[in-house]
């Protein structure tokens, strides 16, 4: 009812003049959400609220935070200041490599012929790399692909952990306000392959701005806001231009939050959001409280699981990356790279016994996360005893090697699902856990 008034009092307004505004809103519902959701005893018995572990942080020195925002800035904005794009030997051309190597098929599980992904792959004309670097960014929250084409591609869905949702075209999801650089365009000029902050891949243009020296020094201006709720939307008067999800950054002065937007010779031009509502949007770095951790890890709470940020949701790795955004500390894309960063403390070569006691002792409620390869999850404390984490979960591996699909963000212990005779004990987390970062 409030939004209703809200956009009711927007349009009254706009009949003055055009004006930009932040308010609350909610992701496109979609197949994601249709997908099935196993409650375990964990989500019955430990207590599902992040409120309940909040009071057990340790807070930052303001200095040691304020670090941190300063390198969270820093890499958020190095595409402006890179020179070219830099991807590995083993990364480069990894899509053409892994559509050719067997079978890729639609989500309908029907096998995809190489006369259509050799289109895509020529398409990408990967021969141009680097050709171009230009300046650039979006203006709206967009898909990331792996190949410039909105198709889809799953390896065979009747093999277990594939098929929907895990579409290998989706490669990650960028923000409005990322700074890119672009490399090359496709052959048919409607994509752009670039590096934003944490991933590289292609982008419809339509989606993205090319900016100018001008246009970036307003942007960088040094005072940087973060939405800090989710699942906020922009709009043009009524007219919704973008998701606006959690760790959405935002340069603002006195007079707003600023964005961009494309001008019709596709060049970004400078725009100022007012919010409708306190409390969605502050300064960066938030303070490292028990009322704010508990506040933003609360708004991830029961979110679908998706694969490369699909269908506006997030998988583990956006789940980790945007609960510390707001505290001023960037996390890398995937949780591989996402393990490198922080202070790493090995479990390796422990008994699950002695890996709790290690987490209990080592990690720092709300500042640690735990990796398993493939994996990443934020530590949130103890209860009765038991390490307790908060993570993007997609499913407990069962005898068969099938999962039983819980596919949402939940709070559970480091043995999820242990109450279950199928659940495959060498594969529970506690088992495979490699590794606590902490910061």
């Amino acid at each position: 009812m409030k939004i209703k008034l809200y956009i009711l009092t927007i349009m009254l307004f706009s009949m003055l003049h055009a004006d930009y505004y932040l308010m609350p809103s909610a992701r496109a519902q979609s197949k994601i959400d249709n997908m099935p959701k196993a409650t375990i005893l964990d989500m019955q018995t430990i207590p599902q609220n992040p409120n309940a572990y909040a009071a057990q942080i340790k807070p930052f020195h303001t200095s040691e935070q304020k670090k941190l925002d300063n390198e969270y800035n820093e890499r958020y904005f190095a595409p402006w200041s890179m020179s070219e794009i830099n991807i590995s030997v083993e990364d480069f051309g990894w899509e053409t490599r892994f559509v050719r190597k067997k079978p890729i098929y639609t989500a309908r599980a029907k096998i995809i012929p190489p006369n259509i992904y050799e289109e895509w792959i020529t398409n990408a004309q990967m021969e141009l790399f680097n050709t171009q670097k230009i300046k650039a960014i979006t203006i709206k929250r967009t898909d990331l692909k792996s190949l410039p084409t909105k198709e889809s591609f799953y390896r065979d869905p009747h093999e277990t952990g594939e098929g929907f949702p895990f579409d290998y075209n989706q490669n990650s999801a960028y923000p409005p306000n990322m700074p890119l650089l672009i490399s090359h365009f496709s052959k048919d000029g409607k994509w752009a392959f670039v590096h934003g902050a944490y991933a590289f891949g292609w982008l419809d243009i339509k989606d993205i701005a090319m900016a100018d020296d001008d246009f970036i020094k307003k942007f960088k201006n040094g005072r940087y806001a973060i939405t800090v709720k989710d699942n906020l939307r922009l709009y043009e008067n009524t007219k919704p231009i973008s998701l606006v999800k959690l760790g959405t950054l935002f340069p603002y002065d006195n007079e707003g939050y600023f964005f961009a937007t494309r001008d019709k010779k596709g060049m970004a031009k400078l725009n100022k959001a007012k919010p409708t509502h306190r409390g969605i949007i502050a300064s960066k770095p938030v303070a490292f409280t028990p009322h704010n951790v508990s506040r933003i890890a609360g708004a991830f709470i029961d979110e679908p699981y998706g694969w490369g940020e699909n269908y506006e949701t997030r998988d583990c790795s956006a789940l980790t990356r945007d609960f510390f955004a707001p505290f001023g500390i960037f996390l890398e894309r995937n949780s591989s790279d996402q393990a490198k960063d922080g202070t790493q403390i090995p479990l390796l070569g422990l008994s699950a016994d002695e890996k709790k006691a290690k987490i209990l002792k080592d990690a720092v409620p709300f500042r640690s996360m735990l990796f398993v390869p493939g994996h990443i999850v934020l530590y949130m404390g103890h209860f009765q005893g038991e390490p307790v984490i908060m993570h993007s979960y997609w499913g407990i591996r069962q005898q068969d090697f099938t999962k039983l699909i819980t596919g949402r963000t939940i709070i559970t212990t480091t043995q999820p699902g242990k109450e279950l005779p199928f659940v495959r004990k060498e594969s529970q987390l506690i088992e495979t856990l490699q590794s606590i970062v902490s910061f």
